[in-house]
């Protein structure tokens, strides 16, 4: 998305009751627009206003600024789905935004001072695509009382992660946005990592390991305890207006060569807390026992773990019964029980917030990092076999079609009769059981199984999104390095182990709301009409209609990928209407959640490992009545700031993750350089194309620069690079072989050369080219402008 430029509003548009108003202009300010109270403005007014007043962008609150009423309100209405249809004004939460714009509430990092010494900002997470994050400038606040006068303002400084209230800056001149800083998340983020290196005569230089990085020199004086290949923590001692930045050594993380040094980079870089405060320890290795107060004893029911065969904690357990009500004939009694974190994780307490600052585990390769300590996640609440453990359980109903009937919550203390390996219970499903399968196979797993039959029905029947994209594994060495990549099975196991969970978070949601409590909901936005048109441009060239209009719903794209299914453009398509969806995240307002085709659903089965869980067990326990340990009124207050700050940490963990996978597979093909790969086009930009290798899981780019001689022209709506003199080119999805030129270990970055030669593009192709050529902007780089070095 680009970025908008941005406009300012009269005197006379922030009062819209001083009707008719205008603003006089001067010198070379822009000409102000005058406004009617009670009457639909035009867009450019509208615009300027959703640009200027993002704290006011919701319809509603757009509806009261301009004084509309009745008919007004729906021509409104109408005109907010045109701009978004357009792409000029996009959701954010409750609010539109101007594309590229920072929404109301925000996760920023302060980066730099300004010339006067004020503290300067940028957003944490900032798509690659919307340009440079905008600069934001930090307000402090003055008076000694936080918000409302009570309690301490938060202070922030140099470093800091603060979570923050956005709003247009009123001086030109300076940063597009100010921020008003709600909560200080962590100290010291904004230090610069990367490898030593020592230089003759002592000092030694920072190697980058960011693809946008620079290299630092570092003085004799501040190398600290860094030795050759060591990866360092630095700030930025000195900036001279020539040559290279000057840094000090702040701290060792270790040898860039050891087996956790790829994970440690993308820890850093992101700022992820890894390691727990002492006084967080020292509140986990205290705790008790639960007892069984407002608890039911479930111990003698033979609830099971099903896991990964490597998983160190068991948050859900599940069981399956028939149903013995004559007035429900065939149907299934499915119980679904989740650790009860929220008996041990106090509101406020050291554990507590702890848990909120890191969000959610992050979950790497040779290593997790843990939202709780273990003593928690991987004892106390860990739901381990033949060992009394508390925990939080829904009884669910549903009909012989697959229909929930009814469902009821109890706090309860449960004893696993198993711990089971998706593997190992599907091998038992499948006939082949072993010796701790075997006695389980009739009375427990079979009626599972057939419990999961029945919820199919109505899963078959809801609908929802049922994207094929294979998610890929790194099997690592002892030493830490790669030893393959390969492609999990989807059983069966795990597809009932999903039902089961996604109808426990329905469950939860419902049962919040039917007792008027607030919770935090995960929502899933349906695509964007820019988006949406995108995607329909695209399928068109395929020969696949997408249905104009707001009212797209899951099994639309469901239909799509159903054509597309065994074709030669089933991956590619895949990847396209993935790209057209929105992101998930968290919210006290709900909106449903458009991929799974549900209006109410809030996560509950995780809390070990995600703090929206833990917030979702508090509100049970507190509204049903189940004892300590339940949501407390400053919670409920603050719903939407935590709502905003485990969005962002989601993000952030994605991030690493995704991050250190590409470091790691770029260490595994360092050595290859030259060698030929087959690949797939995974992406197509005016820069270039990106390329995956199947067999790796591996990401890298080509500059377009190198694809030949012919002048290639981009074209988004086709997702291709077509040459306008032979006609030959490069789609998304494309099957082509291509050679490593260079691999950036640290930076997780690859290059390739293409070696195909390219296939003619469809007739349709070659004729928006030429029809769309003077309008176009030229796809291929000037000569001597220096390729790109990496993907995204």
């Amino acid at each position: 998305m680009s970025r908008e430029p941005r406009g300012r509003i009269s005197s006379s548009e922030r009062r819209p009751g001083k009707a008719g108003r205008a603003a006089k202009n001067s010198g070379d300010q822009e000409p102000m627009m005058a406004i009617v109270h009670g009457v639909l403005p035009p867009r450019e007014v509208l615009l300027r206003f959703i640009a200027d007043h993002p704290q006011q962008a919701s319809k509603r609150e757009l509806a009261k600024a301009f004084g509309l009423k009745g008919e007004s309100r729906v021509e409104l209405k109408n005109l907010l789905r045109e701009l978004e249809e357009d792409g000029m004004v996009q959701k954010s939460r409750k609010s539109l935004i101007r594309p590229g714009a920072l929404p109301p509430i925000a996760v920023l990092d302060i980066t730099t001072r300004d010339k006067d010494g004020g503290l300067i900002g940028r957003p944490t997470e900032w798509p690659e695509e919307n340009g440079v994050a905008p600069a934001v400038m930090i307000k402090q606040s003055s008076s000694p009382a936080g918000r409302n006068g009570k309690g301490k303002a938060p202070v922030a400084g140099m470093g800091d992660r603060i979570l923050a209230k956005i709003f247009p800056a009123v001086d030109r001149g300076g940063p597009a946005y100010t921020a008003r800083i709600i909560r200080v998340i962590d100290k010291r983020l904004a230090a610069t990592m990367g490898v030593f290196r020592e230089t003759p005569g002592g000092g030694g230089r920072l190697m980058p390991i960011e693809r946008r990085g620079e290299e630092m020199v570092i003085d004799p004086d501040y190398t600290g305890d860094a030795k050759d290949g060591d990866l360092v923590e630095v700030e930025v001692a000195r900036l001279g207006r020539f040559g290279l930045p000057r840094a000090k050594v702040l701290s060792v993380v270790g040898s860039v060569a050891s087996e956790k040094a790829i994970s440690m980079i993308a820890i850093h870089a992101h700022g992820i807390p890894h390691v727990f405060p002492a006084a967080t320890i020292a509140e986990a290795d205290a705790a008790k026992a639960a007892t069984m107060s407002h608890r039911e004893d479930w111990r003698s029911l033979p609830l099971i773990t099903i896991d990964p065969a490597d998983a160190k904690d068991h948050d859900d357990a599940v069981y399956a019964e028939l149903d013995p009500s004559p007035d429900n004939p065939g149907g299934v009694i499915v119980t679904v029980a989740i650790a009860d974190v929220s008996w041990y994780v106090r509101p406020g307490s050291a554990l507590d917030r702890e848990a909120l600052k890191r969000g959610n585990s992050v979950y790497f390769p040779d290593r997790v990092v843990p939202m709780l300590p273990e003593r928690i996640s991987n004892d106390l609440c860990s739901l381990k076999e033949g060992v009394d453990r508390p925990a939080l359980a829904v009884r669910m109903i549903f009909s012989k079609e697959g229909r929930k009937a009814g469902h009821t919550f109890h706090r309860i203390m449960m004893k696993s009769a198993a711990k089971l390996s998706y593997q190992q219970a599907q091998a038992a499903i499948d006939g082949k059981p072993d010796d701790k399968t075997g006695p389980m196979l009739e009375p427990i797993l079979k009626p599972l199984w057939h419990a999961y039959e029945v919820m199919r029905r109505g899963r078959d029947r809801r609908q929802p999104l049922e994207l094929d994209m294979p998610e890929r594994k790194i099997l690592l060495k002892p030493d830490g390095t790669v030893d393959r990549v390969f492609v999990p099975a989807r059983l069966d196991a795990h597809k009932l182990i999903e039902e089961m969970m996604i109808q426990a978070n329905v469950a939860a949601a419902e049962t919040l709301e039917k007792k008027r409590q607030v919770l935090i909901y995960r929502i899933h936005d349906g695509p964007t009409l820019a988006k949406q048109e995108v995607l329909r441009e695209f399928l068109a060239t395929l020969g696949i209609s997408l249905a104009k209009g707001g009212n797209v719903r899951a099994n639309s794209f469901n239909g799509i990928l159903a054509k597309a299914d065994g074709t030669a453009h089933q991956t590619m398509v895949n990847e396209m209407v993935l790209r057209s969806q929105s992101q998930a995240i968290y919210s006290p307002d709900n909106i449903g959640h458009f991929g799974l085709n549900l209006m109410k659903y809030a996560h509950f089965t995780s809390p070990i490992r995600r703090y929206a869980d833990l917030i979702v067990h508090r509100a049970l326990v507190g509204s049903l009545g189940f004892g300590e340990g339940g949501i407390t009124p400053d919670e409920e207050a603050t719903l939407d700031d935590i709502a905003a700050e485990i969005s962002t940490f989601e993000r952030r963990a994605m991030a690493a993750e995704r991050e250190t996978v590409d470091r790691l597979i770029a260490h595994h093909l360092a050595g290859r350089v030259g060698e030929e790969f087959e690949a797939r086009v995974g992406g197509v930009t005016k820069s270039g194309l990106f390329v995956t290798l199947p067999d790796y899981g591996a990401d890298g780019f080509i500059p377009i620069s190198t694809l030949g001689s012919d002048y290639f022209i981009y074209d988004e709506a086709h997702q291709a690079l077509t040459g306008e003199k032979t006609g030959l080119g490069f789609r998304l999805g494309d099957s082509v072989t291509v050679r490593l030129a260079e691999a950036i270990p640290l930076a997780g970055a690859l290059r390739f050369e293409m070696l195909s030669d390219g296939r003619a593009m469809p007739t349709a192709v070659r004729s928006f080219h030429k029809a769309t050529r003077r309008n176009k902007t030229p796809a291929r780089k000037a000569p001597g402008t220096r390729p790109p070095r990496g993907r995204r």
